[in-house]
């Protein structure tokens, strides 16, 4: 049996655009690059309250998205319908690291912060450039085992 085949990701009914959710990774790739030049703690904790309301609210469109539907719309590419429930997983990940991020940045740890930030980026690139859940690896090795363990 082949290890990508073995994946297992939440599911649900609810779908998402996945071109919308590509944009949203740049966006996230694009204000991490500002907060590593200007180390500004505004940066991550703008995408925390992103990742927040992606993560845990009924809202359609967080800030980040709600651009991303934008200039979706604006090229005119036809929606990819995909499965919200990895995303929302994904958005509750970055909602840790950006929480990370922030509050090493307030309690004066820049390197953990940058450490932290740098491995926000590599997601969101994974997931804008090459089109990789890494959220879906995380919980098939991670939560996955340890629900299984827990029942």
């Amino acid at each position: 049996m082949n290890l990508f085949t073995q994946l297992i990701c939440p599911v649900s009914p609810e779908r998402v655009d996945e071109n919308r959710v590509r944009i949203t990774a740049l966006g996230v790739i694009l204000i991490m690059g500002v907060f590593f030049i200007t180390g500004n703690v505004v940066f991550p904790a703008m995408l925390t309250v992103d990742f927040f309301m992606r993560a845990f609210t009924r809202v359609t469109f967080s800030p980040l998205s709600w651009l991303a539907h934008k200039l979706v719309m604006a090229t005119g590419i036809k929606p990819v319908l995909i499965d919200k429930a990895p995303k929302v997983f994904a958005a509750r990940i970055g909602l840790l690291f950006t929480i990370s991020i922030t509050a090493a940045s307030l309690l004066g740890f820049p390197i953990l912060a940058n450490i932290v930030g740098a491995t926000l980026v590599l997601f969101a690139f994974f997931e804008c450039g090459l089109n990789f859940c890494t959220g879906c690896w995380m919980y098939t090795f991670i939560v996955y085992p340890w629900v299984r363990k827990m029942q």
